[in-house]
């Protein structure tokens, strides 16, 4: 391999570790079951957070978030942490550097215009011309979010998709065919099968736009980031995708009913207490979007199947983006990443989506590399993050972060076997004006445990996952846990001493 190779990093928003074909749940991801194969997986990657602002910022950075001081949604990176990140560094490392679709590094829903050309209410100073540099990305071409409980913001408001959206002055007749649902119907939650043709979906001008980077860029070095906005609720597939898993034939948890009683005091506090903010029409959204109706058998199924065909709208992008780099000569010089920034519930427990309990449908995270250099078939069980891509980035490019991370290059791991990692961090600072009570949660993971402490209370939880992979029985109290207990509480304890102070929450999202 030579020292410089291309980089090509893709993420989805919101996808289970588990939800891929390889992990042996029933979802189609035929071209990332041939990434796997064909190089290595890590099988206990965790996110730094549980919610996407934070967790992006984190990879982005290489630091977690009480360090650059995104610790929850609605809460802007600052523009000395965003151009210290890997982006930037390659970029003065020569590498021409590109960010495509979702970028979310700061608030897009703002209690006020907060001048960032994600903002939704600040886009519209954005022209046309604008493509970056944002970040440390040399070159962007985004969508505000990308989900699309809000259909593409109509020009001057919003960003590169949505003017390609609305160029021919067909947008709104698009946005009435993304809201026709098609037949068979559904009262799951946020779930239906949407009339938007494939061709306009925001997936398919992600690849687009990604493979006419790579063409454009062929002479390298680059490293691009194709993101994803999916399979982050509504789950709303296009067809032929919301067609090709039938509800009958997905995995459904084995446990699916809510067990307050039996967990610490905040997981009831987050699901039934009061968010806290000024604006009311956000405070309604945040306690809707909080309180996800029970679903039934059949409306959770109808609701995975929904779920695993976004996944396979993906994969099929994926394999476009590996095609385009083989076509174009660039597979044996291109390192490609594809994680994703958090996962789902997905019904587990009884829960939906995301929030403040770290079961590992929504801690633990897909991670896969394939490459020159990258063993084929390879598995790596040590727990890492993908808060370490920044430095792993930057090890294959022969360069380095500009100050102390707390990433640790992914390197080794990968085409070595003699490193390895004992346990990864995960933390996220909720204010009140999520669920009416602050909460400060630090998680950390090893191969075999899980502990999550909440540190105004000094309530916890502590899982075997060897034991009780369905994280059913709580050891926090148990005596025989005791050791693992202040061995994972030493572990929470020696994070670094560098977070900053708070930042103002300027957003929602």
């Amino acid at each position: 391999m030579t020292s410089r190779p291309n980089i090509l990093f893709i993420t989805s928003d919101q996808q289970r570790g588990d939800c891929y074909g390889f992990e042996g749940r029933r979802v189609k991801t035929p071209h990332l079951d041939e990434m796997a194969r064909a190089g290595t997986r890590f099988s206990a990657a965790i996110t730094p957070n549980l919610v996407c602002q934070p967790s992006r910022c984190s990879i982005l950075t290489g630091l977690l978030p009480l360090t650059h001081g995104v610790s929850d949604n609605g809460i802007d990176l600052p523009e000395s942490f965003a151009e210290q990140g890997f982006a930037r560094t390659l970029t003065r490392g020569g590498y021409a550097t590109a960010a495509i679709g979702k970028a979310h590094f700061n608030t897009s829903h703002t209690f006020a215009p907060t001048g960032t050309p994600e903002c939704r209410e600040s886009s519209a100073n954005y022209g046309p011309d604008w493509f970056g540099p944002y970040c440390g990305f040399d070159h962007v071409e985004m969508m505000l979010e990308g989900h699309n409980m809000w259909p593409p913001m109509a020009p001057p408001r919003g960003q590169h998709y949505e003017r390609w959206y609305h160029a021919d002055g067909q947008g709104e007749a698009r946005t009435r065919l993304y809201q026709t649902k098609l037949a068979p119907f559904s009262d799951a939650h946020e779930t239906w099968n949407s009339a938007l043709p494939v061709a306009w979906h925001n997936s398919t001008w992600i690849a687009d736009r990604t493979i006419d980077f790579l063409r454009a860029n062929r002479e390298g070095p680059f490293c691009v980031w194709a993101s994803f906005p999916d399979p982050h609720h509504p789950f709303d597939a296009p067809e032929p995708w919301c067609y090709m898993h039938h509800p009958d034939a997905v995995d459904i948890p084995a446990h699916r009913e809510l067990d307050l009683d039996r967990r610490p005091w905040w997981h009831r506090a987050s699901l039934e207490g009061k968010p806290k903010m000024a604006d009311e029409r956000l405070r309604r959204f945040r306690e809707k979007s909080s309180r996800t109706p029970h679903q039934s058998e059949a409306q959770l199924r109808t609701l995975i199947a929904n779920y695993y065909g976004m996944i396979s709208q993906i994969d099929h992008q994926v394999g476009r983006l590996r095609l385009a780099l083989r076509d174009l000569g660039l597979a044996d010089n291109t390192l490609i990443v594809y994680s994703t920034d958090h996962g789902d519930w997905l019904g587990d427990h009884g829960l939906l989506l995301k929030g403040p309990m770290a079961y590992e449908g929504l801690l633990r995270v897909g991670m896969l590399f394939e490459g020159p250099g990258v063993p084929a078939g390879k598995v790596v069980a040590d727990p890492v993050s993908t808060l370490d891509l920044p430095a792993t980035f930057c090890d294959y490019a022969g360069t380095e972060l500009p100050r102390p991370v707390h990433a640790r290059s992914l390197r080794t791991l990968v085409e070595g076997d003699g490193e390895t990692r004992d346990f990864a961090r995960s933390e996220w600072e909720l204010r009140a004006s999520r669920c009416g009570v602050d909460l400060a949660l630090r998680t950390v993971r090893t191969k075999r445990h899980k502990l999550t402490l909440e540190l105004n209370t000094g309530a916890g939880e502590l899982y075997d996952l060897v034991e009780d992979p369905g994280e059913m029985e709580n050891r926090f109290d148990d005596p025989a846990y005791a050791g693992v207990r202040r061995e994972l509480s030493d572990m929470i304890a020696s994070r670094p001493d560098d977070a900053c102070p708070p930042r103002p929450q300027v957003g929602m999202a």
